[in-house]
């Protein structure tokens, strides 16, 4: 039982961190906030996120040209143009690796209005940072596991952030309904989208890529949506206007 209670809280706490912070906030901007808070933010982050800490420079950039080029060749994770998912996780992975080491020089327009914090990025982003991570892990899992089947999730600890990219890239642009027309392939992929936290519905956030509430219709519920609603009133973050 322990050991799902963390797998479980794994999940959803580096997904939260994820769609909260690298892509609601550094790519998109859909909130405000202070330096302080940022580096909070920041530090929640990769201390979740752990082993797949996600640099959230790379991360909105690649973002930024996901949308600029949704489902086209240009698409850096289009399922439409890879044979299987594992060959769309590969190409992101190293696409994502480029804009971490800048050997890919980013077009202009995709560049800037990102957070960064060069000491968290550096140790995040390096190979001892996810050794210690994925050791804790395997010390938790050998201390509180109960079966031997119980080990076969720790893969899904070391990868969590390329698994949670992979399922929404994959699934929000190949199963599903839409809403809105937009020129693409992207898909509403519920009821699955509460699993992924607002994730996956693609259809609605390309269309309103500013949008803090990724569900548009009445029975489409963005979980992070009243999160961020309650740390805008608490005066935390302060969300934008969607234009």
């Amino acid at each position: 039982m322990i050991i799902l209670i963390f797998f479980i809280a794994h999940w959803f706490l580096s997904l939260f961190f994820q769609t909260f912070f690298q892509h609601r906030y550094a790519s998109h901007r859909m909130f405000t906030t202070s330096k302080g808070w940022e580096r909070v933010f920041y530090l929640m982050a990769y201390l979740f996120e752990g082993t797949s800490f996600l640099n959230p420079r790379a991360y909105a950039i690649m973002h930024r040209e996901h949308h600029a080029y949704s489902d086209t060749e240009k698409d850096p994770h289009s399922p439409h143009f890879f044979t299987d998912i594992y060959q769309l996780m590969k190409s992101t992975i190293d696409t994502f690796g480029d804009h971490v080491k800048n050997t890919k020089n980013p077009e202009a327009r995709f560049a800037g209005h990102y957070p960064e914090w060069p000491l968290i990025d550096r140790m995040g982003s390096s190979i001892l940072s996810r050794l210690f991570f994925a050791t804790a892990y395997t010390c938790f899992y050998i201390a509180f596991a109960t079966h031997w089947w119980m080990f076969l999730l720790l893969p899904v600890h070391f990868m969590m952030g390329p698994i949670h990219g992979a399922i929404v890239n994959w699934c929000g642009h190949k199963y599903g309904y839409t809403n809105f027309d937009n020129k693409d392939k992207s898909k509403n992929t519920t009821p699955f989208d509460f699993l992924m936290l607002g994730e996956l519905f693609q259809n609605n956030h390309h269309k309103h890529p500013n949008s803090a509430n990724f569900g548009k219709r009445w029975f489409e519920i963005d979980p992070v949506y009243p999160v961020m609603k309650l740390l805008h009133w608490i005066r935390i973050i302060k969300l934008r206007k969607a234009y």
